[in-house]
């Protein structure tokens, strides 16, 4: 159990996001503060389906997952933002710039994610995004992601 007051496990990640094993890439919300910030975290596992492909013997997470898991951590910041949600609504992945890979990520990495919103305009909203393996930024990028209904 976190200490924090803005902290959500993961039922109350899957009631927000509607990934499901093995695309739910976020284990916990750590805090956050509405149209602010959020820092979450995904734990890194051997036992990853991905593992049994993504370079056998030398088992690297994928950098296009680290960018989901940011994805999905914006998501969440985006739903506890708002106050009306619509019962179909969505944050869609809408875009990346500026995406950087600092170091390989490996099982047994805890992912520390950190999310910054920037702005909003139309229903898109940016966000810069860090995130950290043991206080070491691994990778970065601002991401633009679409509230929509479906």
């Amino acid at each position: 159990m976190t200490n924090s007051l803005n902290s959500l496990e993961v039922q109350e990640i899957m009631a927000l996001l509607p990934h499901r094993y093995p695309f739910l890439l976020i284990d916990r919300v750590l805090d956050y503060t509405p149209g602010e910030t959020l820092t979450a975290i995904k734990n890194v596992t051997i036992n990853e389906p991905i593992f049994t492909g993504h370079f056998p013997g030398l088992p690297i997470f994928p950098g296009v997952l680290i960018l989901e898991a940011m994805a999905q951590a914006t998501g969440i910041l985006g739903f506890k933002t708002v106050s009306e949600r619509a019962e179909n609504e969505l944050y869609l992945f809408a875009g990346i710039d500026e995406a950087r890979f600092k170091k390989p990520v490996v099982p047994g990495d805890q992912l520390v994610l950190e999310v910054k919103f920037l702005k909003e305009r139309r229903n898109m909203w940016k966000f810069y995004c860090e995130a950290k393996v043991d206080g070491q930024v691994v990778c970065t990028a601002e991401l633009m992601c679409a509230r929509r209904e479906l």
